[in-house]
């Protein structure tokens, strides 16, 4: 896949009716690429925002745009990326061929990609610059749920993979809702620094409050307003903790020991990249000149 002048990319995202922070890193990732020029068109849809996955059928004019690439930004298979997508989107199959002749090509959604680890690493280093990795414990942590196997296993796949680097005292998975739970990291680590990186493609109530408190670096006084509403959860995210401050304060000092705190790993700017890749990489086996003329150019 050269940079032509008759394919778009179009990344879709999950979204919220709740989060505004769901977004944004999606429609960043999306500005990016477009300034890059590897497209004719870039575009973003969502499954509980606008442009809706219905929507994106219609974006893309056939006449001009004869190929898709959809690459959806979840960190994992799962549901969505094996339920939801394939039938709002009307595929069936990875290569799908529209009425009007426009060929749609479903990509791997960015958490299977392999530079994940290496962004989790940048984010760890990042976020505790100068701490020496051997006195460190690095814990990513993930949802975890019994509906989706496949989000709790994401996480355990980059930290065995990190673990086996051998760069950190420790590296775990841990969830928020099964175990190992991040809400016992004292009992899980024994090192003086302890990093936390969550493993969700957007900052929202689970990175600003949620872990925050089962962490105890924040208090329950958000959560139990957010149980109020919509609008009362928009307040609490801002009362106490405000959007982004949380990850201002480390380290946090907790019980003798650091606890450093980062943002999303879905955040970072090297996504834009993975993405890119995704596409690439659909090509790769029947057009392995054109995907190598695509990373090249990034």
């Amino acid at each position: 896949m050269t940079s032509r002048s008759n394919s778009a990319l179009l990344i879709v995202g999950h979204g919220s009716t709740v989060n505004s922070d769901s977004s944004p890193p999606t429609l960043t990732h999306a500005a990016e690429i477009r300034r890059r020029k590897l497209f004719a068109e870039v575009g973003c849809a969502f499954w509980k925002e606008e442009p809706s996955l219905r929507d994106a059928l219609f974006l893309f004019d056939p006449e001009s745009i004869r190929e898709v690439y959809l690459v959806p930004n979840f960190i994992s298979e799962g549901y969505f990326t094996q339920t939801v997508i394939p039938r709002e989107l009307e595929l069936n199959g990875r290569i799908t061929k529209r009425s009007n002749g426009q060929i749609w090509k479903y990509c791997e959604p960015v958490g299977n990609h392999p530079l994940m680890t290496d962004l989790l690493l940048r984010r760890a280093h990042e976020i505790a610059s100068g701490i020496p990795e051997s006195e460190t414990s690095l814990l990513i942590v993930a949802h975890g749920t019994d509906l989706n196997e496949n989000s709790a296993a994401a996480a355990k796949r980059e930290a065995e993979k990190i673990r086996a680097l051998g760069k950190y005292a420790a590296v775990l998975n841990a969830y928020m809702e099964e175990a190992p739970l991040v809400s016992d990291w004292q009992k899980l680590t024994k090192t003086a620094n302890v990093i936390v990186v969550p493993f969700f493609i957007s900052d929202g109530l689970h990175s600003y409050e949620d872990i925050p408190r089962l962490l105890g670096i924040a208090s329950k006084r958000s959560t139990r307003l957010r149980s109020a509403g919509r609008s009362t959860a928009r307040q609490a995210t801002n009362s106490g903790t405000t959007r982004g401050e949380i990850f201002q304060r480390n380290p946090h000092k907790i019980a003798g020991r650091s606890l450093f705190y980062a943002p999303s790993i879905g955040t970072d700017l090297g996504f834009a990249d993975i993405i890119i890749e995704q596409a690439a990489k659909f090509d790769s086996e029947a057009y392995p000149d054109r995907a190598a003329k695509l990373i090249a150019k990034t």
